[in-house]
């Protein structure tokens, strides 16, 4: 019988472990220390965790070089999401001073520092699929490719670009659930889809977890602005009500709490339909990935 909490909790180390690992501590220019506050002992890896579920869908034996790069495809996503919230955090973008319960990487090096961190991050993110130890195969350039493109203009960098053009625009559904699809549903579809590509699952079952992510994704987003305004600073490990005190455009402000609640359910429900059609033997982890996603309290 499958048991989350067991396999959530194994995956998770097996991810910190390789984080722990992958990433430098000796960088030149003090890059190393700072790098590794930003990503290491902190954050929910629910990004990594997608990766890895995604790739024990198929039920298929894995093989030893298939196994370590879905590792490397979690790490990777994750180095990106870190980068993200370093350069997202800075006095030029959201100025927050708060990240996973402690100051955040401008505060604790200095912007500079963490200007050059965030690049390091996402530089670091495609070598870990490109070691040099590899052949280079066919896999790896669609993992490099789905990640470049989640993590870009067409994905997360876009979506923040609307974001702070939205400031204080009143933003209807279809615009809000834009942003959102490119600002961070971009990267958790991605984590989805770099676990089904090192899996080699059918066509069939790709467009079936692409359904599931985007329905994921928004859900995530949606909590999150739920929890914005329903969560304090210490719960969350980030500065509560930052949306409102910024006036940005929130599923809160545009359908109100009761609705946004419930939006998030429905759009859980979808994620759990997407799974059942995929025909795939072993989603239990995705599941209760989605169900982790709308019933969290951080």
């Amino acid at each position: 019988m499958f048991e989350f909490p067991t396999w959530s909790q194994s995956q998770a180390a097996r991810v910190e472990a390789a984080l722990e690992a992958w990433v430098p501590e000796a960088a030149v220019g003090g890059l190393g220390p700072a790098m590794r506050y930003a990503v290491l002992d902190g954050g929910k890896r629910l990004r990594p965790m997608l990766v890895l579920a995604a790739f024990e869908a198929g039920g298929t034996p894995p093989s030893p070089f298939t196994t370590e790069l879905a590792l490397r495809a979690a790490c990777a996503v994750e180095l990106i999401h870190a980068y993200s919230l370093v350069h997202d955090d800075m006095p030029c973008m959201d100025n927050d001073v708060l990240r996973r319960g402690k100051p955040t990487v401008h505060v604790q090096f200095g912007e500079a520092s963490a200007l050059l961190v965030g690049d390091a991050l996402q530089a670091l993110a495609f070598e870990l699929l490109l070691p040099p130890e590899f052949e280079p195969t066919a896999v790896q350039a669609e993992l490099c490719r789905l990640l470049a493109v989640a993590a870009g203009h067409a994905g997360m960098a876009g979506g923040q670009a609307i974001d702070l053009a939205s400031v204080g625009v009143a933003l209807d559904e279809s615009a809000l659930r834009q942003m959102h699809r490119l600002k961070t549903g971009a990267l958790l579809e991605a984590s989805v889809m770099l676990g089904a590509a090192c899996a080699g699952l059918s066509p069939n079952a790709r467009a079936q977890l692409h359904q599931y992510a985007q329905a994921l994704g928004l859900a995530f987003q949606v909590v999150d602005d739920i929890l914005d305004v329903t969560a304090d600073s210490a719960t969350l490990g980030k500065t509560a009500g930052k949306d409102a005190a910024n006036d940005k455009p929130t599923y809160v402000s545009l359908l109100g709490l009761t609705a946004a609640q419930t939006l998030a359910l429905q759009l859980q429900q979808q994620a759990l339909a997407a799974l059942q059609a995929s025909g795939l033997p072993n989603t239990h982890a995705l599941a209760a990935l989605a169900a982790r996603v709308v019933q969290r309290s951080t």
